[in-house]
């Protein structure tokens, strides 16, 4: 055969197989037609390498089919009938309200059922969705139709836990839980000046009356806050705050404070202290502790009706020596303990009325009297702690009026609360200043962002220098 002959033998056989190869491409898979089509180039580039000049395809020859069909598509309307068919879940949350009862909390919730109505009302477990406290947040999970699927609030069980409640319908029938809540812990930072008093500052700086309360038994050992706040005195403060799901659960310890009193700064750290019956206390920035000093007024807000002096005894009618204070405070105002100490007394002595006599480390001793009855713990032998409530203002004894009397005595002898010396513990050292330092000089640094002011730096700054 000669070289033209079988030149022309060799262009044919090229031909098929590409004939071959498209035919495949256009009825296969994609897969397959990318495979084949690939062969189909893998051929020619061998024929090429093998020296053999590139061919024309002749476009004649190459057949190409169209396909069409029309694909059927489900009626909108019969996809919206379907959805309709369906049973929608709604969720709805609301808060409780002062007054409310379990219908007008349904009512707002969107929940139409009497059997869950009827349920939560007969079942004990169920029944604490009526004892939640205004604010609480309830949240309810219903049909389209207003049947209850789930109903969940977070109730508190008297002491520093929390637990969700939790409704659930199973068919007919519900049950009833109660698990263990998802607390988050927050540190709070908040400032307040005093315009009128320490409760109306701390209303206009967002702050809960329970750390109002901590401000005044944290500084009570320097501060009478009836009687001796300055207009333009202001305070920074730290505590904790508790949240489940977003929702604010109660406000905790004061973490830190510092309160200007005329110009004159105290500051005080909560330190944890395993040594410490309490876990901890409170202490100065200069390491002191706080806790063990007597506060300077048995009584949270009051005024003094009578000093410790020569007077004219209202009863009596002649001169006598005072030998204690006179805080005038309505009947049934709480009176505290000014520190540590085991109760002596507890019962009613001429002149003194209701009287608690409270005896403390070493020498000292303080008597409450004129009460109008005693705290249930406040008997002889009893332990007591700084700011423990034990008894309530009152006028019994030789008194005019409801008022507290209230003496501090050295070896048994009366001095004047609001002048004598009180007694102060040992202050942190060793290892434990130096932990204490740290802890400080984080709160230093908080609380000077947050007033923007260097009040807080030059103890911190002694505190580094020894």
């Amino acid at each position: 055969m000669s070289p033209k002959d079988k030149f022309i033998h060799l262009r044919s056989d090229i031909k098929l197989l590409f004939r071959l190869a498209v035919a495949r491409i256009t009825d296969s898979s994609r897969k397959t037609r990318i495979v084949t089509a690939s062969a189909a180039a893998l051929t020619l580039i061998a024929f090429g390498a093998a020296g053999v000049a590139p061919i024309a395809t002749d476009p004649d020859d190459i057949q190409v089919r169209a396909i069409s069909a029309e694909l059927e598509l489900p009626s909108l309307n019969e996809q919206i009938a379907k959805l309709e068919a369906q049973q929608q879940l709604y969720i709805a949350e609301d808060k409780m309200r002062a007054g409310d009862t379990l219908a007008t909390l349904l009512t707002r919730l969107g929940v139409d059922d009497d059997a869950a109505s009827s349920f939560i009302k007969s079942d004990s477990a169920a029944r604490a969705i009526l004892r939640l406290k205004p604010g609480t947040t309830v949240q309810a999970q219903t049909s389209n139709d207003g049947v209850l699927q789930t109903l969940r609030a977070t109730i508190a069980d008297g002491g520093d836990t929390t637990k969700n409640l939790l409704i659930r319908r199973d068919g007919d029938k519900f049950s009833v839980s109660l698990e263990n809540a998802s607390i988050e812990r927050r540190v709070e930072m908040h400032t307040g000046v005093i315009r009128s008093s320490l409760f109306a500052a701390t209303d206009a700086a967002d702050i809960p009356d329970s750390v109002a309360s901590q401000i005044v038994s944290m500084f009570g050992t320097n501060i009478n806050f009836a009687s001796d706040l300055k207009r333009g005195d202001h305070f920074n403060v730290a505590y904790e705050t508790f949240w489940q799901n977003g929702q604010f659960l109660r406000a905790g310890r004061i973490l830190a404070g510092e309160f200007v009193n005329g110009g004159k700064p105290f500051q005080a750290v909560w330190f944890d202290d395993p040594s410490n019956a309490q876990g901890g206390g409170y202490y100065g920035f200069d390491g002191k502790s706080l806790k063990k000093a007597f506060l300077k007024s048995p009584l949270t807000f009051t005024r003094i009706s009578s000093g410790f002096s020569m007077r004219m005894h209202p009863i009596l009618g002649k001169w006598k020596k005072h030998t204690g204070v006179d805080f005038a405070a309505t009947t049934g105002t709480p009176i505290h303990a000014t520190a540590d100490g085991t109760i002596d007394f507890a019962g009613v002595e001429t002149g003194y009325g209701n009287v608690v006599i409270i005896k403390h480390d070493g020498k000292y001793s303080t008597v409450y009297a004129h009460m109008s009855r005693f705290a249930p713990t406040s008997r002889k032998g009893a332990k007591v702690s700084q700011g423990d409530v034990i008894g309530y203002v009152g006028m019994t004894g030789w008194a005019t009026g409801p008022h507290l009397h209230y003496e501090f005595r050295v070896d048994n002898q009366p001095r004047d609360p609001l002048s004598v010396v009180v007694p102060t513990v040992t202050p942190l050292a060793g290892v434990e200043l130096q932990r204490f330092r740290t802890v400080a000089a984080d709160i230093t640094h908080r609380f000077n962002l947050l007033s923007g002011s260097e009040i807080a730096t030059a103890p911190t700054a002694k505190l580094a220098s020894k």
